[in-house]
């Protein structure tokens, strides 16, 4: 049997079509060394890159819980104090200075304020040094402002608390800025991790628990992260009094999707992979609490390491005026040579006759600035004077009015209630005042489907089993289909409907379980025995109740269950295996357990199944599969997912693995949008703002939800 989860295997992963016990013996031993042969025996195997730990690149070492050891104090990391400001009290002045003089128009007003402190100025120099101070000062007032703003989140940052265990053998609550590498700490429900953590344990007895990343990657999907084995069972101050072990992993990167690193404890190595990192800023969910190991602090974790410095940002009516000033400048000396030239002139023609045709400029008692005898000299300064006299071409007042409209448009963004996401309490924060025009500037959208277009929420409508399709309810985009045939006209609201009465008008019908929005009398309430083929819709149900990675949590009082899945649809089709008679009750590393009907007796029986091993899901294989041993010693393959892979994947090993069960879950997936998101859209339309919709749905269902969207076009939905 072992041999044959380790061909099921091969056969998943696409990487062998010969059962392992017909191979040559040069491809046994091949498959021996290779990773998916230790995978089959349920041993983490170590990867490539394990063979680097301690070479370069490689050479952190975290001692954890023994911050007094010699080897952990000569280490001295940095510390966990993080800044993402731009400025410090140190080079704000100098740096603000330079930012200020990358504009164009104030290189020349500087350079224009120099030479008026000159006799060649025609006018007093506070007139123009005024004027550039207070351009500049309101500048590096508003950078100064939003810098602040900056710090202040730092400091709020780093000044959360967290449960750090210490030298009395308690947790203290301790400050972010203070952990240090090798501290365990403890961290509560819905609470972000305040650095890159080793998983240790959790609330749950087999170590894993549920991580948003969303301030990571964007995405709103849960992950699903283990611990060892070897440490599930730290799970008070107690149990950690005697946890001492060594971490030795890669040095600090920005790789969000990797981590190579071993763990030595109790004279054993252990193999570390991301599964057993939480990285910082993303948010514990659906667990209690869990203990972790700080491994990366500060600046060294991974979001910081692929953060950067607040850039100088500068839009494009700001560098549209830099060409304009550009121009306006080449008139201005154009203006001001043409002068100088006519001045020359006209003063070496002063005395030509004999007396000076222009008595009233004094060329009798003038000075280099106004001498007929050396009219080129006077042509030269009288250029300079020019210069500064026309130079209010260039108008200084225009980039003050330009950063007060900038500062208050800020204001307006950060208070406007259109603007308010009232069910997390977050309103528009404008983080940078420099880059408003710039939205004037939008001509097309990207967008995401899942989470933007539509709410993060499945629920269970529809289903098809051995041909046959089941279930009453009509999807959103059904009913916009059928509204749309009628008279090319539809509207969308937020609720589903069973079917469509007169009039094209929605019925509605509404199950009061999350999740679950199916109706069929023909298999709910266990009258699906009653069916023709009641063992594929009973196959059918355990892929839903047995393919997944969801974790059951029971009411103690009630005694009701609930999930806590990574995402949306894998909870609804847990739930609807659960309505429909196969409750998923139980889970471990190694068993799954059911409350199943049985068709021939009519009564629930409790099954286990052994688990093996989990493929989970990722987009090169666009499916995810389990692998269980039943009762009957059977060894089963479950697998679910996009309908294009998994056929392939049947006409090329279903019939070589005569032991291999794959049963195809295809659902009618029930998208609800967001609040007032088709509203949203048409607005756009009538903007001319194309919307790109990015998915990664078949192209039927890429078309009929820009269908649903009210007046989309076509054009505007595009499959990736």
């Amino acid at each position: 049997k072992g041999e044959e989860v380790k061909a099921v295997i091969l056969a998943e992963e696409g990487r062998q079509d010969t059962p392992f016990w017909k191979m040559p013996e040069g491809s046994k031993r091949r498959i021996h060394f290779s990773k998916l042969y230790s995978f089959s025996c349920l041993k983490s195997p170590f990867r490539d890159g394990h063979s680097q730990i301690g070479q370069k690149g490689y050479s952190r070492v975290v001692h954890c819980n023994d911050q007094d050891n010699p080897e952990a104090v000569q280490l001295s990391y940095g510390g966990n104090y993080v800044s993402t400001t731009k400025y410090t009290a140190f080079n704000f002045i100098p740096k603000s200075l330079f930012e200020q003089f990358r504009r164009v128009a104030n290189i020349y007003f500087i350079v224009v304020a120099c030479v008026s402190f000159s006799p060649l100025a025609p006018f007093t120099p506070l007139s123009i040094v005024a004027p550039l101070l207070v351009v500049i000062g309101a500048t590096m007032a508003k950078e100064a402002v939003e810098d602040w703003r900056r710090r202040k989140q730092d400091i709020e940052a780093n000044n959360r608390k967290v449960q750090v265990y210490g030298r009395n053998y308690t947790f203290v609550e301790t400050r972010w800025k203070k952990l240090r590498v090798g501290d365990v700490i403890k961290v509560y429900k819905d609470d972000y991790f305040p650095a890159d953590l080793l998983l240790l344990s959790s609330s749950y007895g087999d170590g894993v628990c549920y991580v948003e990343t969303m301030n990571l990657d964007g995405e709103t999907n849960l992950k699903l992260k283990h611990a060892l084995e070897v440490t599930f069972h730290i799970h008070d101050e107690k149990a950690l009094q005697k946890f001492r072990a060594v971490v030795k992993c890669e040095d600090p990167k920005e790789d969000l999707y990797s981590f190579i690193g071993a763990l030595q404890y109790d004279g054993k190595e252990y193999p570390l992979s991301l599964q057993q990192i939480l990285l910082r800023d993303s948010k514990l969910k659906n667990t209690d609490y869990i203990y972790g190991v700080v491994i990366f602090t500060g600046h060294d974790t991974k979001v910081m390491q692929n953060s950067t410095d607040p850039p100088s940002k500068r839009s494009k009516i700001e560098r549209k005026m830099d060409k304009i000033i550009y121009i306006l400048f080449s008139t201005l000396i154009l203006i001001s040579f043409i002068g100088s030239v006519f001045f020359g002139v006209e003063t070496k023609r002063d005395i030509s006759s004999g007396r000076y045709r222009r008595w009233y400029l004094r060329p009798d008692n003038t000075t280099v600035f106004y001498d007929p005898r050396r009219a080129t000299l006077a042509a030269l300064l009288h250029f300079l004077t020019a210069l500064m006299l026309y130079g209010y071409l260039i108008p200084i007042s225009l980039y003050v009015s330009i950063e007060i409209v900038k500062v208050l448009q800020s204001i307006f963004i950060n208070q406007d209630q259109e603007m308010y996401y009232e069910e997390i309490d977050r309103p528009a924060r404008a983080r940078t005042s420099n880059l408003n025009e710039e939205l004037g500037q939008v001509d097309t959208v990207l967008s995401d489907k899942t989470g933007t277009l539509t709410c993060n929420s499945m629920e269970f409508v529809k289903c098809s089993i051995g041909g046959i399709r089941y279930g009453r309810g009509m999807t959103e985009v059904e009913k916009a289909l059928a509204r749309r045939g009628k008279d090319g006209e539809y509207e969308v609201d937020g609720g589903s409907s069973d079917f469509l009465g007169q009039n094209n008008e929605a019925v509605e019908f509404r199950h009061p379980i999350k999740g679950f929005n199916f109706r069929d009398e023909r298999i709910m309430n266990g009258q699906w025995v009653n069916e023709r083929y009641p063992d594929f819709i009973q196959r059918f149900f355990r892929v839903l109740a047995i393919c997944h990675t969801a974790i059951p949590d029971v009411d103690k009082q009630s005694g009701e269950i609930s999930y806590e899945a990574e995402s949306p649809d894998e909870a609804a089709f847990v739930i609807a295996a659960r309505e429909l008679g196969f409750e998923f009750f139980a889970r471990t590393q190694t068993s799954i357990s059911l409350h199943e009907l049985n068709y021939e007796s009519g009564k629930k029986v409790d099954r286990v199944y052994q688990l093996l091993h989990v493929l989970e899901f990722s987009s090169s294989r666009k499916r995810m599969s389990v692998i269980v041993r039943n009762e009957e010693n059977q060894l089963l393959l479950l697998s679910k997912g996009a309908d294009s892979v998994m056929f392939e994947r049947l006409s090329q090993h279903g019939r070589h693995f005569a032991f291999i069960r794959v049963y195809i879950l295809h659902l009618d997936t029930w998208y609800r949008f967001s609040h007032k998101v088709p509203e949203c859209i048409e607005k756009l339309a009538r903007a001319k703002i194309k919307l790109w919709v990015l998915t990664g749905d078949k192209m039927e269902t890429a078309v009929n939800i820009g269908y649903t969207l009210t007046r989309l076009v076509l054009d505007f939905v595009s499959k990736e």
